[in-house]
C-alpha cells in the first residue's frame, strides 16, 4: 500500500437512540444512528402500529362531507 493516502482506521463507537452502543472500527470515532437491530422491530419480533400524523382522522375530516353520484342523483 502506498503511505499517507489511505483514511486513518481507528476504533468507533456507535450509539443507537435506543441506548445500545457497540464498538467496531471505521474511520469515524463516533457515530449515531436512529434503529438498530436491538431496536428494530423486525427483529425484536413485535410491532409497532404508529400513527403519527392522525392520517384516519385527518382522512374522515377531509370526506366527510362529501357526497357520491349515487346520493346526487337520489337529490
Amino acid at each position: 500500500m502506498k503511505a499517507d493516502i489511505h483514511p486513518n482506521y481507528s476504533e468507533t463507537t456507535i450509539s443507537c437512540a435506543c441506548g445500545a452502543v457497540y464498538h467496531t472500527r471505521s474511520t469515524r470515532r463516533e457515530l449515531k444512528i436512529g434503529i438498530c437491530a436491538a431496536c428494530h422491530p423486525f427483529f425484536t419480533g413485535e410491532q409497532k402500529f404508529v400513527d403519527t400524523a392522525g392520517r384516519i382522522e385527518k382522512f374522515s375530516r377531509r370526506y366527510s362531507g362529501v357526497q357520491t353520484r349515487a346520493t346526487r342523483k337520489k337529490a
